[in-house]
């Protein structure tokens, strides 16, 4: 996952399944429209339901929140009671904008049908659904803003019988990563690719990915761009699940298995994770070298890529033993002096 965020728990995902990849392309179309197609009357009746739900987890009222959610939903609330608490000091304080609307109706689709498309507006932005009940649906996007760490919050609204927008489901994500937007990072991804520094690009085409596509289940031209721009400088030995890095220093070899990129520490880091064998295990008990060895492989690293100097502030470095940590170090690239051997 790229910069770390409020994870969305599972329980949310009760009314809609977002179509997978891998689903056939075969799909009922609903129909959608966007704001500039509503009449003021559809605009001001979403924008009011979504401004009121956010308010409630501004104001962390979880009953009232409730309340206004759909059953399903609502019997397993836990989740979303967790999620308010974690957004409320987030957002308690920040100025609320409606930034995008989108309306859908799926109320003449039969049900059961497998995955269900809304075309919205020109240039076309797509939603897709996976097991949609028939009914009328609703997305809005809206910004927190004027806080420290400002907020994209996007709701799933579904409509009543008598014509009240409840909520369905809840996406929130940051907008900003070290003071800047997932624009700016796309700009700085095509900067980085075009000078060839393709691991700079790649990890700032995943973090402006990140920001731009507010949900997982939208898609558009301008995300599909973002997407082959990101594909076209994808580097060949990144470390996969079946398939870790092996970086050699000084005699010895490290087991990568993922590199992320974090703000836990304020600036962008890369966020390295690595499986110590049973030498290199016995060697972290010395906080002394521990250090060598975690910043061994940090130098390593940056003499494979040196690219990586000019995109990111530091690196933290994280030895994993199963579940734990076994040893952690953050440093600026500028305290990454030359490797020295700890054996």
């Amino acid at each position: 996952m790229f910069l770390r965020h409020a994870t969305l728990p599972r329980t949310l995902l009760l009314l809609l399944t977002v179509a997978g990849a891998m689903l056939p392309r075969t799909a009922l179309a609903g129909s959608c429209k966007t704001q500039s197609q509503m009449t003021a009357a559809q605009r001001d009746a979403l924008s009011s339901a979504a401004r009121t739900i956010v308010g409630e987890i501004q104001t962390g009222n979880v009953q009232a929140l409730r309340a206004n959610t759909i059953p399903a939903l609502a019997a397993d609330f836990g989740g979303v009671a967790d999620l308010v608490q974690t957004l409320k000091p987030l957002v308690q304080q920040a100025a609320i904008t409606v930034e995008s609307l989108y309306a859908m109706d799926a109320s003449t689709e039969p049900a059961g049908g497998a995955r269900t498309d809304f075309y919205c507006g020109t240039p076309v932005v797509v939603l897709d659904f996976n097991n949609l009940p028939p009914g009328s649906y609703a997305l809005a996007i809206l910004h927190a803003t004027g806080v420290p760490q400002p907020q994209q919050i996007s709701l799933i609204l579904s409509e009543t019988p008598d014509h009240r927008w409840m909520l369905g489901n809840l996406f929130p994500k940051p907008i900003l990563a070290t003071g800047h937007d997932g624009l700016w990072y796309w700009v700085s991804a095509r900067n980085y690719a075009q000078k060839n520094m393709n691991w700079d690009a790649w990890f700032y085409y995943k973090i402006a990915a990140n920001f731009l596509e507010p949900v997982e289940f939208l898609s558009s031209p301008n995300l599909d761009k973002l997407q082959h721009e990101e594909e076209h400088v994808h580097p060949t030995n990144l470390p996969a699940a079946q398939q870790p890095l092996m970086v050699g220093a000084h005699g010895t070899v490290f087991q990568v298995n993922s590199i992320d990129t974090t703000a836990t520490f304020g600036a962008l880091d890369l966020e390295v994770h690595y499986t110590p064998d049973a030498a290199q295990a016995a060697q972290l008990h010395d906080p002394p070298t521990a250090r060598k060895q975690v910043t061994a492989l940090m130098t390593s690293l940056l003499t494979l890529h040196p690219e990586l100097h000019d995109a990111f502030h530091g690196i933290w470095v994280l030895a994993d033993g199963g579940s734990a940590s076994l040893f952690s170090l953050e440093l600026p690239m500028d305290q990454i002096g030359p490797a020295q051997a700890y054996r």
